[in-house]
């Protein structure tokens, strides 16, 4: 009965168009009236909320976000496109590969899909355009590809999984999210190499070898904040939190000093885009952490795990049954409030099937990354589109080999946990 009034009031205040964080308190605060007396009740909520967002670990999550939104206005979108336009942009389809790379590298500097989609689409979207390319596909190319920012480091959602988990090593699944992550970009290109073939668009195939080392030349000092940042965090030089601290500074000095992009009158708008940004997720977490201990005091985990395994006592199939819950959620919820609210409950359930938390992390959110770009709610998917300017219906035919693409890395990593585990293990951090 808990279980229904809570999930049932969740679920009607999202269908009324009620902001997620807002439908997660009121159904946490309704659910806990019928269970606990009202002043408890009240105290009770005020205190997740706070105990919620009462992690040092949190602290990298406005660094890294500030640093996202320096990257994206200094000038680092526009060297890194013409670093891939070299590498494969002559290649037959090679824009579109241009695309792809471009957004797995701006996504894994910035850490967002939905900024590596403005800052990548809006300058590859008209250029593949003007190549021959149709906007729909474009578009598809570019929403899907951005949210391999969710895998490749530095990833806020990394850092909220790590929360949500009870301490899985953040470094751990910083370096476990990159063989998932590069899988994702490879076979996107193969699924974007195939729609291209498909409708026969033709490109020009030499290749330009004089601009390769001024292109490069652009682009390490953007490339080595990974390499920084990575580095730094693997050997012990810093701490993740640290570690978001020196990519503001690197930032900073990368668009002020060395690109010059930015002057410090642009620094007031970008922080005060950081705080806003921040504001919202910090409060999306300490909504979810209040319906994640409701949730764990009426023991609504141990509730769901049973009826699971009293579906079946196959770990397939159970695995099968969670990755399908966790596609249909993505469809309809942001990936931050997914993760916070969905970890508590699957990943006991993981572990029962010797799943170890790094891989069930790498796979959950690879899982709900394809909800990014996925009706009726996908953020990306609407950033895109308008960027674009293109509308949702005109995109679903190209996208759906992108669709397959996706689904199909989401399958090998499940089936082939050394894709999450082996460079952890590599590196001694698991």
């Amino acid at each position: 009965m808990t279980s229904l009034v809570l999930f049932g009031i969740f679920l009607i205040l999202l269908l009324i168009n009620i902001p997620i964080a807002i439908s997660i308190i009121v159904a946490t605060l309704a659910t806990m009236l019928l269970t606990i007396d009202t002043l408890p009740a009240l105290t009770t909520l005020a205190q997740r909320l706070a105990v919620g967002v009462d992690s040092f670990a949190l602290l990298a999550i406005p660094f890294f976000v500030l640093s996202g939104y320096l990257m994206g206005q200094g000038g680092i979108a526009v060297r890194l496109i013409e670093f891939a336009k070299v590498l494969v942009g002559k290649l037959p389809g090679g824009l579109a590969f241009v695309n792809i790379i471009s957004c797995a590298l701006f996504g894994s500097i910035s850490g967002s899909a939905v900024a590596a989609t403005s800052a990548v689409g809006g300058f590859m979207v008209p250029a593949m355009e003007k190549e021959g390319y149709s906007r729909p596909f474009s578009t598809a190319v570019t929403v899907t590809a951005a949210t391999t920012g969710m895998l490749i480091p530095p990833s806020n959602i990394l850092i909220i999984y790590s929360l949500a988990s009870g301490g899985v090593s953040i470094a751990a699944l910083f370096i476990a999210g990159y063989l998932p992550g590069l899988l994702v970009t490879a076979l996107l290109m193969l699924g974007a190499g195939y729609y291209v073939k498909k409708t026969g668009i033709k490109t020009d195939n030499t290749i330009d070898v004089g601009k390769f080392w001024p292109s490069l030349f652009g682009a390490v000092p953007c490339l080595f904040l990974i390499v920084l940042i990575i580095g730094g965090i693997i050997g012990g030089l810093f701490t993740p939190t640290e570690a978001g601290a020196i990519a503001v500074l690197y930032s900073l000095v990368l668009a002020l000093g060395f690109y010059k992009e930015l002057s410090a009158r642009d620094l007031y708008p970008i922080l005060l885009k950081t705080i806003n940004t921040t504001a919202i997720v910090m409060f999306l977490i300490g909504a979810s952490a209040s319906m994640s201990w409701l949730m764990s005091y009426e023991e609504i985990p141990q509730a769901i795990s049973n009826s699971l395994l009293a579906v079946s006592e196959n770990a397939i199939i159970i695995l099968l049954i969670m990755n399908l819950i966790l596609l249909a959620v993505g469809t309809f919820m942001d990936v931050t409030p997914a993760v916070l609210i969905f970890t508590p409950i699957f990943l006991p359930i993981a572990e029962m099937l010797n799943i170890s938390p790094l891989h069930f992390g790498i796979m959950m959110i690879l899982n709900l990354s394809i909800g990014l770009c996925t009706p009726p709610v996908g953020s990306v998917l609407f950033v895109g589109c308008s960027i674009g300017k293109v509308s949702i219906s005109s995109i679903m035919k190209p996208i759906l080999p992108l669709y397959a693409a996706m689904l199909v890395a989401l399958a090998l990593t499940i089936i082939f946990p050394g894709i999450s585990e082996f460079l952890p293990k590599l590196l001694g951090l698991i």
